[in-house]
């Protein structure tokens, strides 16, 4: 299932990475020229393998928080560039490099990440983002409001309760951005 949004990318957020750009196009690099995000969280320490195969690939990661132990970050920046925040679990001299909130620009689009949606202390429609990243809560959720792309990958660490093991993949073409869920197919979860 993808969710399509398009929307305006202006933004006075000081704090933007821009992580991926093309200032020209051809037929031929057209595929070039839409990203492909990984989004996972809540892995608690746990990268599986199956979450690595599904991020393989990707021009970019973003980690929502709950990461549980560096070696994680370590591990995904071997696959693509990270972005991560910190989320409630993560703890420790390594945890406190990790920043609450992260700000990125990828094309003409603008992401907030946050662990705990809850916790969002911004508008996302008035600071000009197009899409909000979260965890926290282990459910895979994907919303659209006001303009505006809410993403939850879910977690894709130890199974909590009987919720799915999963990631998510962001696609930017232009201003528009397409976000899918995928449940794991994880034996013994």
């Amino acid at each position: 299932m993808w969710a399509t949004l398009e929307g305006v990318a202006e933004s006075n957020t000081a704090r933007v990475a821009i992580v991926y750009s093309r200032t020209s196009r051809t037929a031929s690099d057209e595929a070039l020229a839409m990203p492909r995000i990984g989004l996972l969280s809540d892995t608690h320490g746990l990268l599986r393998p199956e979450a690595v195969a599904f991020l393989r690939g990707c021009d970019l990661i973003i980690h929502g928080g709950d990461i549980g132990h560096a070696r994680i970050l370590e591990e995904l920046a071997d696959l693509a560039p990270v972005t991560a925040v910190r989320g409630n679990n993560d703890n420790g001299p390594w945890a406190e490099t990790v920043p609450e909130t992260e700000v990125l620009q990828v094309g003409e689009v603008f992401i907030f990440v946050v662990h705990n949606i809850a916790e969002l202390d911004l508008d996302p429609v008035a600071a000009g983002f197009q899409v909000v990243v979260s965890g926290h809560s282990h459910r895979p959720h994907i919303e659209e409001r006001d303009g505006v792309l809410y993403v939850n990958p879910g977690s894709s660490g130890p199974r909590r309760f009987k919720l799915p093991v999963a990631v998510a993949e962001l696609v930017v073409v232009g201003k528009a951005v397409r976000a899918r869920v995928v449940e794991l197919a994880v034996a013994g979860a």
